[in-house]
């Protein structure tokens, strides 16, 4: 099994590369995603890393809270995002004109 974790206040030079290797220390690294601006491209100081059960554990209890590149990090488990309620806004009847 695998989680998927939240890291936060990630340094904006931070790089895929880094980030992996700062989490290896703890387990085997399945994925890493830094989340980009879509405007600017720029790193917006989140992103998700996926590990082995055990890694993730050990990741959270010893890098929540640590330095990454002069910032201090929030690192704990992924939530789903919920999901909003309704479709999208669709028009339901046949509008007023005349035929």
């Amino acid at each position: 099994m695998s989680k998927k974790l939240y890291v936060g206040n990630l340094s904006f030079s931070s790089t895929e590369d880094d980030v992996r290797n700062h989490f290896a220390s703890y387990g085997e690294v399945l994925s890493v995603n830094l989340i980009t601006d879509r405007e600017t491209g720029r790193l917006r100081g989140f992103g998700f890393v996926e590990m082995d059960d055990a890694g993730a554990a050990a990741a959270i209890q010893n890098l929540d809270g640590k330095e990454l590149g002069g910032r201090t990090l929030k690192v704990n488990e992924a939530q789903e995002k919920p999901r909003s309620g309704g479709g999208g806004g669709g028009r339901g009847g046949y509008g007023g004109g005349r035929w």
